[in-house]
């Protein structure tokens, strides 16, 4: 049961329909792991965090750096030089002491990936490299956790959600098979403006919730959102009968 002080804080929530206190309670029992504490994962970890999501994996290796401030909107100039990861746990228990949060002050590899992928219900993929949302992908699929991917570039950003649990769910690799020029297009080489991380990061914070609560989700969809015109756009996707990913277990 949800404690006096949990039906008082989480009391707006709580009073959603799609929610209630069965929602709130699975959200305390849950664990999600976040990849990249950068411009998506901050905002990310904020909404979790304070929505009761009972323990969160936050994992990244990066330090803060002055070019970070401008989107990564947990980190301020005293944080410079810090890890991303213990200084965002700093912050986020400032809101919400309750949540158990584990700090990973590394990059994952693939066996870092898959020994954390398997202890999480959720993977959400904030980084800014697309080789570590490969590899998440990888995991994912092979450990059958859902997994929320976002990315953002310029005034555009894009979200989508996997979850290997069902038949013929499309993953990362069908709609985005890997190529040499993909490997460079991030934020570090075009550029990105801040609140489009916001408006994406809040987007995958509001599939985690729908997921874990299970709010009925559409499967096999990519959203891209077009900030210069404020346009959402919705494309179907379907698994790929030659992926070497999901597709060869």
């Amino acid at each position: 049961m949800l404690t006096a002080n949990e039906k008082l804080r989480f009391s707006r929530q709580i009073m959603v329909k799609q929610i209630g206190e069965d929602g709130q309670l699975t959200l305390r029992n849950s664990t999600v792991l976040i990849v990249g504490m950068g411009g998506l994962g901050n905002p990310v970890a904020m909404y979790l965090a304070a929505a009761g999501i009972g323990k969160l994996i936050i994992a990244d290796g990066d330090s803060v750096d002055i070019t970070n401030l401008q989107r990564q909107i947990l980190f301020n100039q005293h944080d410079l030089e810090q890890n991303k990861a213990d200084t965002a746990a700093d912050k986020l228990l400032l809101n919400n002491p309750d949540v158990d949060i584990e700090v990973v002050d590394e990059m994952l590899d693939a066996e870092l990936a898959h020994y954390y992928v398997q202890q999480a219900d959720l993977v959400i993929d904030c980084c800014d490299n697309i080789a570590t949302r490969y590899l998440v992908n990888q995991a994912c699929i092979e450990c059958t956790v859902p997994f929320i991917v976002g990315a953002a570039t310029g005034f555009d950003g894009q979200q989508m959600t996997i979850d290997p649990r069902k038949p013929n769910s499309a993953c990362y690799q069908c709609v985005f098979p890997k190529t040499e020029d993909a490997l460079v297009e991030n934020c570090q080489t075009i550029g990105v403006i801040g609140p489009v991380l916001a408006v994406i990061g809040g987007t995958q914070a509001i599939e985690a919730i729908k997921l874990l609560t299970n709010v009925t989700m559409q499967q096999n969809r990519l959203a891209l959102y077009d900030g210069l015109h404020q346009n959402w756009q919705y494309i179907s996707v379907k698994q790929q009968q030659n992926c070497p990913i999901c597709c060869r277990l």
